[in-house]
């Protein structure tokens, strides 16, 4: 192994160093060909991994084709009528919905998950409990939810289809998920990090905010990414919760009742072949809000990584 060279103060060349672990395909190819079975698993990871990146690909691409000769800049007029069927309306109800699930949902979640990941003991009876609720409810369909929030906020309490009941159902579909992927998140933290904070005179709740969250940073946005994306692509729930398209309108405040992109979507499929283009164009706005989404989500989590 080739020594490395000092250059200068704090730089290392180390362009001559062969790491001792780096095989070429070739040597990969001799070692599979010797055990048949791993070859055979290495052949079935490979193609099931061109087959999932090709049906993504196909279904943007299809999306895009249909989509995009009917993105006109009617559809994003301030005002609704037949004659635009413009989305800003729908866009601005599924941006405040995804905002106040994501906020309730959000501070809860990580907060349960916090509890769960950092503080109670690990044969605490408890978060068993908690932790199987938590599985359960992920495994919900989304109509239930939709039905519960419906006789919870529009009949019990005498609300009706409003914004506040749609994204309180969305926060409680939201909840288990995030509560889930912040303790995992937590728990993969390796003890090496907690031993040392602990070593130093840190104390819990130093050694969580200060040292532990920050490296859970990625895997709870993450956990916040899933959620999101769930409430943006989320359709009979919000039927039943925040109101049909029918109700296509801005909204005057959070007790009142909205449409959001995908009850649009669903809306205009329905109608039939004339509304066909305009839900190809919702569908394309959809797709793009989602990568938005992912793509904010990411920058903020790789900020939140350098502060800390």
């Amino acid at each position: 192994m080739a020594k490395a060279l000092v250059l200068k103060e704090g730089e290392v060349d180390t362009s001559g160093i062969v790491s001792i672990n780096r095989q070429s395909f070739s040597d990969k190819l001799h070692s599979y060909l010797k055990k048949p079975f791993s070859f055979a698993l290495f052949l079935l990871i490979m193609l099931a991994t061109l087959i999932t990146a090709a049906v993504v690909v196909w279904i943007l691409v299809y999306v895009l084709i249909q989509g995009l000769p009917n993105l006109k800049p009617e559809l994003f007029a301030w005002r609704w009528s037949f004659d635009n069927m413009s989305m800003m309306p729908a866009l601005i109800n599924t941006l405040v919905i995804s905002a106040v699930s994501l906020a309730i949902a959000g501070v809860i979640g990580v907060f349960a998950g916090l509890f769960m990941g950092g503080y109670a003991k690990a044969p605490n009876i408890f978060v068993k409990i908690v932790r199987v609720a938590a599985e359960t409810l992920s495994g919900i369909p989304s109509i239930v939810f939709g039905i519960f929030g419906m006789i919870l906020f529009a009949d019990f309490f005498g609300w009706g289809a409003t914004l506040l009941g749609g994204s309180l159902t969305m926060a409680m579909m939201i909840m288990p998920l995030i509560m889930r992927t912040t303790e995992e998140a937590l728990l993969a933290v390796p003890d090496s990090f907690r031993e040392g904070s602990y070593a130093l005179g840190a104390g819990k709740l130093r050694t969580i905010f200060v040292i532990i969250l920050p490296s859970a940073v990625p895997g709870i946005i993450s956990g916040i990414i899933l959620g999101l994306g769930r409430v943006v692509g989320e359709t009979m729930a919000l039927v039943f919760t925040a109101g049909s398209a029918f109700n296509l309108r801005y909204p005057s405040g959070i007790m009142s009742q909205g449409c959001t992109l995908t009850v649009y979507m669903y809306t205009l499929i329905n109608e039939g072949n004339e509304y066909a283009g305009v839900a190809w164009a919702v569908a394309l706005v959809l797709i793009i809000l989602t990568v938005l989404i992912n793509a904010a989500a990411e920058f903020i989590g790789n900020k939140l990584k350098k502060e800390y």
